[in-house]
């Protein structure tokens, strides 16, 4: 009997590929959309190419035609309010940096859309995304990079579960982007040339602090912004404008370039310093999960460390000093180490585990 698949279609080229390269190794494929975002004046702003809005819809139905397979939009208005909306606003509000993609994909896009397919009788669910699944010796599922270093998106995808990546299928994890849109080109799917989303869904016009604005009903107060001695250097626009190694848009005269290297909530100030005073050689992350290993069990771990989707690695010690709390010792001093973003460790292309940078 066919293994029986959902994949999550965003009316992209990667996921719409993905659906029929699982048809192709023979798989019983349903595509589903997850409508996670449903204001209808954000609906228009994003119908430009959001990973959410009514073109993917639109798109990834096309694409669910043209492979013979079923199709369904799934509400998922709930989870995505709570798990990533709600997130994203606390988060900022309390001085920290947060990361909704990856929210998004560990509450929303696998447990949610999860546990709704397995009901429905499948086996799996897929994504396009460019990572790879691999059963490891010991027997726990691993996370791979992608053959694409620069695609890679297994930062994003670290807080995934055992349970989860079981039933998870990521086929397009072993090709190049070009491979992909090539595939695409060749089948004729019409997104093919489709650009990749590259913002927050839900915030398409970039701005932070006017969204958590409208959806908190709140105006973060202005405090001051100091130096690193407590001198009071002007007046900032609220925190939830600023983050760490920020340089423009502070407005500050300082004749020099100057960065923020540190919010404190508790106070209201944003502290501002020189471009060496964002640069740190420890960090402390907490809320961790662990794929590669079921844990440190007391010892100190080399791993290469990523503490931004962007960043490229950089070697480090981990060691556990508490019960949910890993310290990261760094070769040389990274920049711009921001609490609420996630660190990630590598063994050389497998996930080790991460956590939230604190």
């Amino acid at each position: 009997m066919r293994k029986r698949v959902v994949v999550g279609m965003s009316g992209g080229v990667d996921s719409s590929v993905a659906a029929w390269l699982l048809k192709e190794q023979g798989y019983d494929v349903i595509g589903v959309t997850m409508q996670i975002w449903q204001d209808k004046e954000s609906e228009v702003q994003e119908a430009e190419g959001g990973c959410c809005g009514l073109s993917a819809v639109d798109d990834a139905r096309r694409v669910a035609m043209d492979l013979g397979i079923p199709y369904y939009v799934m509400n998922f208005k709930e989870e995505f309010r709570e798990h990533v909306m709600d997130y994203f606003a606390e988060e900022y509000t309390h001085g920290r940096t947060p990361n909704p993609c990856i929210a998004c994909n560990r509450f929303v896009k696998w447990e949610s859309l999860l546990q709704r397919s397995l009901g429905l009788g499948a086996d799996y669910i897929a994504t396009g995304h460019y990572a790879q699944i691999e059963k490891l010796p010991g027997g726990r599922y691993g996370l791979k990079t992608s053959v694409t270093a620069a695609k890679d998106q297994t930062y994003a995808l670290y807080n995934l579960t055992q349970e989860q990546l079981s039933h998870t299928l990521m086929p397009v994890g072993g090709y190049h982007k070009e491979e992909i849109r090539s595939i695409a080109d060749r089948i004729g799917l019409q997104v093919a040339g489709k650009p990749d989303s590259q913002e927050i869904c839900f915030i398409p016009d970039h701005d932070y602090a006017g969204f958590i604005e409208e959806y908190t009903g709140e105006r973060l107060p202005q405090g001051n912004f100091v130096d690193l001695q407590g001198n009071i250097l002007g007046r900032h626009k609220g925190i939830s404008h600023y983050t760490i190694g920020q340089r423009k848009g502070l407005n500050l005269s300082m004749g020099r370039p100057v960065f923020v290297v540190e919010i404190r909530p508790e106070t209201n100030e944003v502290v501002i310093g020189e471009s060496e005073d964002v640069f740190t050689n420890v960090l402390c992350c907490s809320k961790l999960n662990w794929i590669a290993i079921e844990g440190l069990e007391g010892k100190s771990v080399e791993v290469m460390a990523k503490i931004r989707y962007s960043h490229r690695g950089a070697p480090c010690t981990i060691r556990q000093v508490g019960e949910d709390l890993v310290e990261c010792t760094f070769h040389e001093p990274v920049r711009a180490a921001t609490p609420g973003q996630a660190v990630v460790f590598y063994d050389g292309p497998y996930v080790v585990g991460g956590g939230t940078i604190i």
